[in-house]
């Protein structure tokens, strides 16, 4: 039977069980004893109620021009909206009000305490750039029911903000000077081949382009502006496949960094001379680097490597080439470093998997700490969460599967408990170790996961980067099938209670695992994912044109792979579809469309099988609302509760 569930209806359910009787569960210690454990239900908004915080775009200035200030996104309110947070005391003061459409933070004016903030319309990913006034208004400066504007930067003198937008050509990202003060625009650079906008130096005189021949293969172009010419000129010829892709420029504008995997299985942090175009490697690392960025005089580089799912962050002291010196932090990743203007101090957040993002500030000299934010609801504490593990299994051809574990409190041989394999989007994306209020609330529930990182996923080297390239729901999907069957041989897991989730390319695996492998898996929950691969692929928003032919390489090209894209979607198959299916969509989606999902639930209610429909009508590709999330969340548990488990708790 099929159920159209309305946002109001669940949050009736939310409020009715907002903390269950606490129940008493055995807990094997590492030592291999049990002991009496006591776990309290709560529910989703609990874990929802957090507070999220996010740092100021790292091409702008997140310190105010007097450094009184730090400029961050928080959602506080249900909403992201931009915040200035007092760096002594940690007062905020909301600078945006949003009630419906999320707005970020990007950057503090170079000399005022103007902010440019950016936001979409309902999740259409159409974001327009914001200046917010003096006097609190917010003005506009790229208007158009169609134009998407990004930010990019200042100029030297900052008398111009660089954005980027399509307004010219709605496949095209062009560069744009508007003035600080008449926000007029002229064109700074053309984009007329649909290149990736990488980045622009400080002094304004070369742009960094990347054109993406494939998944496996790009290539990085300079424009020299103050040429006159402005033909992209390609620095990374190459024979076979090696990507490359920007990192940025160096504070002196002589060296451009970036990424490439010719020399290994990981993208390393390489430079370019722009004089001599001499290339050196800046950091070797046997993970991925992440990100390179500079403090505004260059006295330190910060950089980041994809270590095994956590991020670890270098700060690097590059006159002596030594790290800065911090004073002991709590545990967690540290990310998003910014320097005040002075560079006397620094701010940054450390998220871990018990505790949202919090910011942070160090006086350098001093080494004077202070933690400026509580991210984590009061209501429940750091010791009722529950920690990530990076735990491997080998896949049905003997392949080791990377993937992060969260095993409930007082699971047990005695206890066993019902499990998800959770899948992540992309489809390159990666599961990673961070606060996830929707995983701790189905954990707290009862619920072990698991979030595999299949074949395909990002993180682990090219090599297992490409093995699914035009093979998506082949190997991908059988590794997802046998992480199931990895979980169910765990004497702590109900080997008959054991389901999939996923979202965007993870909710297409639990509907494919549905489809394809009817027998995997007991339920399913399907967030914004593809159905119809011929659709998707044919109907992508214009702006992804920079990187159609990559998306198409890896994907397979509509024009002439339709047969397959037909094959491997779980729409035009849903009569093998026997297991119950939970489907969460948005109605503004400009990814996956909302008939995909109309559809897909209509088929499976014609097999007779139970089918729960969320549609929320303000979100599109991912959720923008807590109160949404607080929804969805509820509906997961709701309905593992009554096809999963059963009830029986």
């Amino acid at each position: 039977m099929r159920y159209l569930i309305s946002a109001s209806s669940l949050a009736v359910t939310a409020l009715l069980t907002a903390c269950q009787p606490a129940n008493t569960a055995s807990e094997t210690d590492q030592a291999g004893s049990a002991s009496e454990t006591i776990v309290t239900r709560y529910d989703a908004a609990t874990f929802h109620e957090t507070t999220s915080f996010s740092m100021a775009s790292s091409s702008g200035f997140a310190w105010s021009a007097d450094d009184s200030r730090i400029l961050i996104s928080s959602d506080e309110t249900g909403v992201f909206n931009a915040y200035a947070v007092d760096p002594s005391s940690g007062d905020r003061e909301a600078l945006t009000a949003s009630e419906t459409n999320a707005t970020y933070a990007l950057s503090w004016f170079p000399d005022d305490d103007r902010a440019v903030v950016t936001a979409d319309s309902g999740g259409n990913e159409i974001n327009h750039i914001y200046v917010r006034e003096l006097d609190g208004r917010l003005n506009d400066i790229t208007p158009g029911e169609e134009v998407r504007a990004q930010f990019l930067g200042w100029s030297p003198d900052g008398t111009d903000m660089w954005v980027m937008t399509n307004e010219r050509d709605q496949t095209a990202m062009d560069i744009y000077a508007y003035d600080t003060l008449s926000y007029e625009s002229g064109v700074v650079f053309q984009n007329d081949d649909s290149l990736d906008i990488g980045d622009v130096s400080p002094d304004g005189r070369w742009l960094a382009l990347v054109r993406n021949r494939t998944s496996a293969d790009s290539d990085i172009l300079l424009v020299d502006l103050a040429s006159g010419d402005a033909t992209p000129r390609l620095i990374t010829e190459h024979e076979g496949n090696i990507a490359h892709g920007v990192y940025t420029f160096t504070p002196d504008s002589s060296q451009l960094v970036y990424a490439t995997d010719e020399h290994g299985e990981f993208n390393q942090a390489w430079t370019y001379d722009l004089d001599t175009g001499e290339t050196a490697p800046l950091i070797e690392a046997d993970w991925d680097v992440q990100f390179v960025i500079y403090s505004p005089s260059g006295d330190y580089r910060v950089s980041a490597i994809n270590a095994d799912a956590r991020t670890e962050v270098m700060i690097t002291d590059t006159a002596s080439g030594e790290a800065l010196a911090l004073p002991d932090l709590p545990a967690g990743d540290l990310g998003s470093v910014r320097f005040s203007r002075d560079e006397s101090r620094v701010a940054f957040l450390i998220n871990s998997a018990t505790s949202p993002s919090n910011l942070h500030v160090v006086d350098l000299d001093s080494q004077a700490h202070a933690q400026l934010t509580n991210a984590l609801n009061p209501a429940i504490s750091e010791a009722e969460m529950v920690d990530a593990q990076v735990v491997r299994f080998e896949s049905f051809d003997g392949l080791e599967i990377p993937g992060i574990l969260y095993r409930p409190h007082g699971a047990s041989a005695e206890h066993p408990v019902p499990a998800l394999v959770w899948v992540h989007g992309g489809p390159g994306g990666q599961s990673r170790i961070g606060y996830s209020a929707t995983i701790q609330h189905l954990v707290n529930h009862g619920y072990a996961v698991y979030a595999a990182n299949n074949r395909g996923s990002s993180g682990y080297g090219k090599t297992f980067f490409h093995m699914d390239d035009r093979r998506h729901g082949e190997e991908d999907l059988m590794d997802i099938v046998s992480a199931g069957e990895w979980l169910r041989q765990q004497d702590w897991v109900n080997a008959d209670q054991v389901g999939v989730i996923g979202g965007s390319y993870g909710g297409y695996m639990t509907a494919a695992a549905l489809t394809f492998h009817p027998d995997a898996f007991e339920v399913g929950i399907n967030i914004f994912g593809v159905t119809n691969w011929e659709r998707t692929l044919a109907s992508i928003p214009p702006w992804w044109e920079s990187f159609r032919e990559a998306l198409y390489d890896e994907m397979g090209d509509p024009a002439t792979d339709a047969e397959r894209h037909h094959a491997i979607s779980p729409l035009f198959h849903a009569d093998q579809i026997t297991k119950p299916l939970l489907v969460i969509q948005g109605a503004n989606d400009p990814r996956v469309l909302q008939v995909e999902s109309d559809e897909l639930v209509a088929a499976v209610e014609a097999n007779g099988v139970p089918v729960e429909y969320v549609l929320f009508p303000d979100e599109g590709h991912g959720f923008r609302r807590r109160e949404n999330r607080i929804t969805a969340s509820e509906a997961y548990v709701s309905f593992l509760d009554a096809y999963l488990r059963g009830d029986e708790e």
